[in-house]
């Protein structure tokens, strides 16, 4: 069965989209991105993108599907049991792909369920995005994310905890290099694991083909992670001139996550913890004047939100793209940022770009998101979700143009 979708602009993950331009799918695949003109007397079926922009779905690199952005939401996961964890978990995810995110990285689960939401999603038992999943975060006594982590201490037993994660079947390794803003008693700024901690957990990772991300806030932790060779820092913060000029040097990805802090900002009325409110009120200038500054050295940028922090809810991490326009970004580098670079950063090759061969999973949106990027942020401007070649959202807004999309594939 091939589909013909034309009519509107293309943007195709890494160049400034283009009108006059068609995609053809076969089988839940491009096969064909081209002219379309070179599509003259196609007698298949048609979907109408006019006034739209046909785009790769975007990829979340930061999400926790065990939390559910709820003013606490470590206590809120405490009280549920571990099936009623996987089931929300599930749940969590097909929001986010009905809000235009196609795949996602999982930086941190709850005792290795959210692999389990990897898996069923991958063997086709449930429609959802696609997921790289680190397992269990590793930390230091006491450290962030200790609720619910791989806590290890030395560099032994560092090692210990990424062959654990390994054996679970994490796709990537997550290691705590600093405090951070959710976790009560411990200051975002410090420092956890030592240089030679992180180092050998990253090597250990590396050794085994397995890529890295820092949950890094303080500047003594971010340098630690890079200096290790971490593959993505998470958050930044307190990035400084050293840490961005070692970022640059190696290539290291900033997943900025701005959404987080911004939300609990937003909500600080709403039961979220008052140490949680007060570190997020010292840290926001702070965190948005590191990535606009990593942004204007050229740094590689990959969009994430930390979905499922206070009020960051799944399903709405499409506004990131807004924070990130709002803080100095513009609007084609942070579609990039969405699309191809996040795809890179995650190790997805069939994603964030619209090729062929390309998986055919698409967001088509209202307008020109370069023009005004709240044509991707805000999903009221979303037409229609493509995942796998068929729709996840917007059977509706399809079905004239495409008889077979009046019934979707419902989740």
């Amino acid at each position: 069965m091939q589909t013909l979708y034309a009519g509107g602009r293309l943007f195709d993950g890494e160049n400034e989209p283009v009108t006059d331009h068609a995609v053809l799918v076969e089988d839940g695949k491009v096969a064909r991105a081209a002219p379309i003109a070179e599509f003259d007397g196609f007698a298949g079926e048609r979907v109408d993108t006019a006034d739209a922009t046909l785009m790769p779905g975007l990829i979340d690199c930061h999400v926790h599907l065990c939390l559910g952005a709820e003013g606490d939401p470590g206590t809120a996961a405490d009280k549920l049991s571990p099936a009623a964890t996987a089931l929300k978990a599930m749940e969590r995810a097909q929001v986010t792909l009905r809000g235009g995110i196609v795949a996602i990285r999982d930086c941190g689960g709850r005792d290795y369920i959210e692999l389990t939401v990897r898996d069923a999603i991958r063997d086709g038992a449930f429609v959802g995005p696609a997921v790289r999943a680190s397992g269990r975060v590793i930390c230091m006594t006491g450290g962030h994310g200790n609720r619910m982590g791989r806590v290890a201490d030395g560099r032994d037993e560092v090692i210990k905890a990424v062959r654990e994660n390994i054996h679970a079947g994490a796709d990537l390794i997550k290691i705590m290099a600093t405090g951070g803003v959710m976790t009560p008693g411990v200051n975002p700024e410090d420092a956890h694991y030592t240089a030679d901690e992180m180092a050998a957990g990253i090597a250990e990772a590396s050794r085994f083909h397995r890529r890295t991300a820092s949950h890094a806030q303080g500047a003594e932790g971010i340098l630690n992670a890079v200096r290790g060779g971490v593959t993505s820092v998470e958050h930044g913060i307190f990035m400084d001139q050293h840490c961005l000029e070692a970022m640059i040097e190696r290539g290291t990805y900033l997943v900025p996550t701005l959404s987080a802090v911004g939300n609990i900002l937003k909500h600080r009325d709403r039961g979220i913890p008052a140490w949680a409110v007060e570190k997020s009120e010292r840290v926001y200038e702070r965190h948005k004047q590191s990535f606009k500054m990593f942004y204007e050295a050229g740094g590689r940028i990959a969009m994430g939100t930390d979905a499922g922090t206070p009020f960051n809810a799944h399903g709405e991490n499409a506004q990131e793209l807004q924070y990130m326009v709002d803080n100095g970004m513009s609007a084609i580098d942070t579609l990039k940022a969405s699309t191809s670079v996040a795809a890179d950063l995650v190790d997805l090759p069939a994603h964030g770009r619209v090729r062929a061969g390309a998986a055919a999973d698409f967001l088509i949106v209202e307008g020109d998101p370069v023009a005004d990027i709240a044509n991707a942020a805000d999903s009221a401007n979303h037409r229609a979700v493509i995942k796998n070649g068929q729709p996840a959202t917007g059977a509706a807004k399809l079905a004239g143009a495409l008889g077979r999309f009046d019934v979707a594939a419902a989740f």
